[in-house]
């Protein structure tokens, strides 16, 4: 994933992905990508899988008209994990919005332009849960707090991912 089609590939996560699931956090990098959802109750769960799919071909098919290739860009399917623990949410969404200072993209994380840390703390309109995010913090101040007190905890240590499935 290059870096210019970053705001492409987050337009097409709004139309696929925002009519099945409420998004809370994302993190766009070269080679991979992070987004934490709260999926929507739907009847019938393919949706879900299916919006995926959709994200996935009709990212793959501009990118390959692009650069006239042809093939899939991404290796593996897409993994998901039930959460069920509120510090393991908050934990997750930390870890998501470090990941750019984990692999060594930046020095400070809360500079990355291509994550939802940025936009989750101002005013401008967004299609984030920004809400629910911010009350699990409590705040738009504590939220930063958290995220620079465990940065270290959380770049030191792999976080716990045991548990994700394929879909």
């Amino acid at each position: 994933m290059q870096e210019r089609n970053f705001p492409y590939f987050l337009s097409l996560i709004q139309k696929y992905i925002l009519p099945v699931a409420e998004i809370y956090a994302y993190c766009l990098l070269k080679n991979h990508f992070h987004l934490l959802i709260k999926t929507k109750e739907i009847e019938d769960d393919k949706l879900i899988s299916r919006a995926f799919s959709n994200l996935f071909n009709a990212y793959s098919k501009a990118i390959n008209m692009a650069f006239n290739r042809t093939g899939s860009l991404f290796q593996d399917r897409f993994k998901r994990k039930i959460i069920e623990d509120e510090d393991y949410l908050k934990t997750l969404i930390l870890y998501i919005h470090l990941n750019p200072q984990n692999h060594k993209m930046i020095e400070d994380f809360s500079f990355y332009k291509h994550s939802s840390y940025q936009s989750i703390l101002s005013r401008q309109p967004t299609f984030l849960s920004r809400e629910e995010v911010l009350g699990l913090f409590d705040n738009p101040t504590n939220l930063a707090d958290v995220h620079f007190q465990r940065r270290d905890e959380i770049l030191n240590n792999s976080l716990d991912l045991t548990g994700l499935e394929d879909l």
